[in-house]
């Protein structure tokens, strides 16, 4: 059987007559394996990349497609290597978009093992007002994910505001 036009239907619908309803189990879904980095080979072709993985994700539910928060790249998974290939393929036939692929960036993030105490001066006089200045910095661990904190001890003087994003 075929239907034509079906706009609202999508992979695991059940289509069945109004006065005698079917209704079978929802299916399962295997999680995607393997992840790539894609882009646009050209930048005109980011909005039709965008709508076009769109598509392809309603379609096949084992394909998926999100921007890396952090690297800012956009990450396609799917089953294995042939579905991927599958995927640009069908997006330069299909959608007429070319697109790089490669590995996905790797967000490394250092932290502090332990307390470390720095100091630093700048002395600078060549006629005129002089620049002084003294640092002390203590830098030490925190619990994983409390983000940072930062602790103004300033004796006698404050930072200007336009320098605090800066730390």
């Amino acid at each position: 059987a075929a239907a034509v036009g079906l706009k609202s239907t999508g992979t695991g619908d059940t289509l069945s007559d109004l006065k005698r309803p079917v209704v079978l189990e929802s299916m399962d879904f295997a999680e995607p394996v393997i992840s790539q980095a894609i882009e646009p080979r050209t930048h005109s072709d980011e909005e039709k990349l965008s709508a076009a993985l769109g598509k392809l994700a309603a379609e096949d539910p084992t394909f998926r497609a999100h921007t890396d928060e952090v690297s800012g790249q956009t990450i396609v998974s799917g089953m294995g290597e042939l579905h991927l290939e599958i995927i640009v393929d069908r997006l330069m036939r299909e959608f007429g978009v070319g697109v790089n692929v490669g590995r996905p960036q790797v967000a490394y993030r250092e932290t502090f093992t332990r307390r470390a105490e720095v100091e630093g001066r700048h002395v600078k006089q060549s006629g005129g007002h002089g620049q002084y200045g003294h640092v002390k910095m203590v830098f030490e661990p925190l619990d994983p994910g409390a983000g940072f904190v930062f602790e103004n001890r300033l004796v006698g003087g404050t930072i200007q505001r336009e320098y605090l994003h800066a730390i």
